[in-house]
């Protein structure tokens, strides 16, 4: 499948390393698999700037959109590298107000809390 191979060089190690390409369904769209559903909700904002990174490598193949949920991600090689595990540090204060930034949006203050939380803690991976 193409979209495998272009999307790592794509969207880059750290995106790469937390979702990936699951499937093509019947209106054309890419389910993409993520680690967490704060890596989802991230992605979802950043749609179409991931379409557009994928245009060069995939052209008149690229997906109708993107859709991004939890799911199972393929098993890192074993050698390390690039898509190898990392461990989670404390969110850094540029992790929080980023979290913070991509939250906005949530009027629910508690729900808002809880999703720049988890985000925050998906930014401060670190290798």
């Amino acid at each position: 499948m193409e979209i495998v191979r272009a999307w790592p060089e794509a969207v880059g190690d750290q995106i790469a390393q937390n979702a990936w390409p699951a499937r093509i369904s019947r209106d054309g769209k890419l389910h993409v698999a993520t680690s967490s559903s704060a890596w989802a909700f991230e992605l979802a904002q950043l749609e179409e700037t991931l379409l557009e990174r994928l245009a060069g490598p995939l052209g008149d193949r690229l997906p109708a959109g993107l859709r991004f949920a939890p799911g199972k991600l393929p098993e890192p090689p074993s050698g390390g590298g690039p898509t190898s595990p990392r461990s989670i540090g404390k969110p850094s204060r540029s992790d929080l107000d980023t979290a913070a930034e991509l939250t906005a949006g949530i009027d629910d203050e508690s729900l808002r809390k809880i999703v720049a939380k988890a985000a925050a803690a998906s930014l401060s991976r670190v290798p």
